[in-house]
């Protein structure tokens, strides 16, 4: 309760500047980012871009929006992100340090009390992950039990925060949704975690009443399509159904068919056949062709034959696009293929290709890191040290992605960074296309400008 307890201190322009009695439709958001990363807070609606602001010389901020809907919004302080829910008539102030972004974020003002929840259970959850982690050794019982003393615990203080029924319907239905999804995405977990951790041989058997909770899932529920939790629960709950049905319909001997391609097909038939709402229909499409795509790196006509199936059920031409954009970036990582002719630029901000910086006889490694992820950028600069002792005719290069310039320059002097061997990739869409970066440990070997492994680990691969 200590957050719900803490109260903001802005100097008196910004107060003022949140009073917005006069126009019921008008929504204030304004606040404090001490040690700010970026000059900017950029606010989006959904996936879609609202507005942005930058901050003044007190790293204050403010946005005054008139006629927008009421729901869940995001706003960005790169490289971090966060929730924030509005409605009309609010005055909402926000203050962190980008030192603890998540932990010291508190809100006050109109508007507070949906925000300041959405935080404590967003933490919450965080820090019941290695719980979960035991959690998941018990038997389907004792498991439901633990994790339903847990829901418990969110909803009573839901339910004493709202005890004068101050939360808007459609804002309590949010409160509600981030404390349901979170328990529904444990019990979607389970059986895999629980025989990866026990070491059963199959599945373990569940009683129906396990998953008695399926009969409250929204599959068309508009407020929640971008809500992090029920999206989240969506890619475990169809990775969950297409599991079992397979288990159940193709399968011999209990055990599942071992293809990528058939498991996906599963999962596009389920979306289809129980999802209506068009955005998130079209979304879960995304993510199954993006998940099946990023793990088999092979071309193939099955996966030409697979692209074309997801084409056909999603309506959004973006995401079409990107697929396409996604299975001809794999196609040019494949042994023996020229590198992508894509820019990157170097510490005084000069554009170099990637041909140019792999244009040796011996090996170059492109391997990736961002500000945002501190300990891993710590650790692959440690394992990067080694791997040249192992390795001392290869060539290491360094690309950042996901920060600013500035930030990125910082960390090059505060950690003594070799600058010769270390750019910025500004363009970070395009260059996570070219060369596939699904996860911060991928690098791509090549040769002469030539690809020797586009799929390679950094810690497991060299």
């Amino acid at each position: 309760m200590v957050r719900f307890l803490l109260s903001l201190t802005f100097v008196s322009s910004l107060v003022s500047c949140s009073d917005s009695s006069e126009n019921a439709t008008t929504v204030f958001f304004g606040g404090e980012i001490v040690n700010p990363t970026s000059d900017y807070v950029v606010l989006y609606h959904n996936d879609s871009y609202v507005d942005s602001v930058k901050l003044d010389d007190k790293n204050h901020f403010s946005f005054q929006l008139d006629n927008i809907e009421d729901g869940l919004y995001h706003f960005d302080h790169s490289p971090e992100l966060q929730y924030v829910y509005l409605s009309k008539g609010d005055s909402l102030l926000a203050r962190l340090n980008t030192v603890e972004f998540d932990e010291s974020l508190v809100y006050s003002g109109k508007g507070s009390e949906i925000n300041n929840f959405l935080i404590e259970i967003f933490l919450k959850n965080e820090s019941e992950e290695e719980l979960m982690k035991d959690y998941y050794t018990l038997d389907p019982e004792d498991f439901s039990k633990k994790i339903d003393s847990l829901h418990s615990n969110k909803v009573a203080l839901l339910q004493e925060l709202n005890a004068d029924e101050q939360f808007h319907p459609k804002a309590l239905a949010m409160a509600e949704a981030s404390i349901d999804y979170n328990t529904y995405i444990s019990k979607e977990k389970y059986p895999f975690y629980h025989k990866k951790k026990t070491g059963e041989e199959t599945i373990h058997d569940l009683e129906d009443e396990f998953y008695s909770y399926r009969k409250n899932i929204q599959f068309n529920n508009k407020d929640l399509t971008y809500f992090r939790p029920y999206f989240d629960f969506m890619k475990w709950h169809f990775g969950n159904m297409a599991y079992m049905t397979c288990l159940e319909d193709c399968s011999t001997d209990k055990k599942p068919v071992v293809d990528r391609l058939h498991f996906n097909k599963h999962k596009l038939n389920l979306v289809d056949s129980m999802v209506k709402q068009t955005e998130l229909r079209d979304i879960l499409f995304r993510n199954v062709a993006m998940d099946y795509l990023l793990r088999e790196h092979t071309p193939s006509e099955e996966a030409t034959v697979f692209i074309e199936k997801f084409k056909s059920l999603s309506s959004n031409p973006e995401h079409k696009e990107e697929i396409e954009l996604l299975y001809n970036g794999i196609k040019n990582l494949q042994p023996n293929t020229t590198l992508p002719n894509i820019m990157v630029k170097n510490f005084n901000g000069e554009e170099v290709s990637l041909k140019k910086l792999a244009n040796h006889e011996e090996n170059t490694v492109f391997y990736f890191w961002t500000a945002d992820q501190k300990t891993h950028f710590k650790n692959v600069n440690k394992h990067i040290l080694s791997l040249k002792g192992k390795y001392p005719n290869y060539n290491f290069i360094g690309i950042n992605v996901r920060t600013n310039s500035a930030q990125w320059k910082q960390l090059m002097d505060e950690y003594k960074m070799d600058k010769s061997k270390q750019f910025f990739g500004e363009n970070f869409k395009e260059l996570q296309m070219a060369m596939i970066i699904d996860g911060l440990n991928k690098c791509v070997i090549a040769k002469d400008t030539v690809v020797v492994d586009g799929f390679a680990n950094l810690y497991t691969s060299l």
